[in-house]
């Protein structure tokens, strides 16, 4: 599996690929001792050690950096109004690309100042955002022809629905007027690291792991199970992302403070 790997510039020497064979065999060996077909003495998968998992390579942004990342964004490419949206979408919500892409005209709660995220193992969360975002997340569905409750709400002018293609063009975009971007292959998954660094370090770890959406016992120590963060707060932590009042957030006089983090500017807001 390492030597036929393909390779490519973010390659670990094919470390995940026999990570994913071994546990692939592994899962094929249990169900062989469960109907009885092998012993549990005799599975073979067990003894074959999986690879150590590395630490990711990926890391928060610096505010120079992001700074960067959005003004190129702003000035380059065929559709500025829908990349910066998407940056921001990011920034603000720490969601994956999995969760921006299904995002649907029925996950917008512009009352409340939240969207339904789905993403990952098919987890279902409601994530405040700030009313600036969820105003231009409306009209640009209202725009763009996104006009049932079941229509994606990320489309392009022509009002066809973006893909996971739209993220390569976005980075290989920046990564040639950013040699960094390029080098250290940045990508949007990075500004959810950054995010939740943000977050973790300014409303401690609780309402991190609740603004990730991180709800198994696996993500966290048995301590995080007293010390759970509720929708408010994560509300509270977009206010002082955005420097924007929250419908969720009552009698906070102090998450109103902007923190030193640059949004996209989006247009009408």
């Amino acid at each position: 599996m390492r030597a036929e790997r393909v390779i490519r510039r973010n390659s670990r020497g094919g470390r995940t690929a026999a990570e994913h064979l071994i546990s692939a065999l592994r899962c094929l060996y249990s169900f062989a001792v469960a109907d009885g077909l092998i012993s549990e003495a005799d599975n073979p998968a067990k003894r074959v050690p999986k690879p150590r998992r590395l630490a990711s390579t990926r890391r928060a942004l610096s505010e120079e950096q992001l700074s960067q990342v959005i003004r190129v964004a702003a000035a380059t490419g065929d559709d500025p109004d829908l990349d910066l949206l998407l940056l921001r979408l990011h920034i603000e919500t720490a969601c994956r690309r999995g969760g921006a892409l299904s995002l649907c005209r029925l996950d917008l709660d512009s009352n409340q100042c939240m969207v339904q995220l789905h993403e990952k193992g098919d987890t279902v969360r409601w994530q405040p955002v700030s009313p600036t975002l969820a105003r231009r997340l409306a009209e640009h569905a209202d725009e763009r022809g996104a006009s049932q409750l079941h229509d994606q709400v990320l489309r392009y002018r022509s009002g066809r629905p973006i893909t996971s293609r739209r993220y390569d063009y976005l980075w290989q975009r920046l990564g040639k007027h950013l040699s960094w971007v390029a080098v250290q292959q940045v990508s949007a998954h990075w500004l959810r690291h950054t995010t939740l660094t943000w977050v973790e370090r300014t409303h401690g770890y609780a309402v991190a792991r609740a603004f990730a959406g991180h709800n198994g016992r696996s993500d966290a120590s048995t301590t995080s199970t007293y010390v759970r963060a509720d929708v408010y707060e994560v509300a509270a932590a977009v206010s002082a992302l955005t420097g924007e009042p929250h419908p969720l957030v009552i009698h906070r006089a102090d998450a109103w403070k902007a923190p030193n983090v640059t949004l996209p500017l989006l247009p009408g807001g």
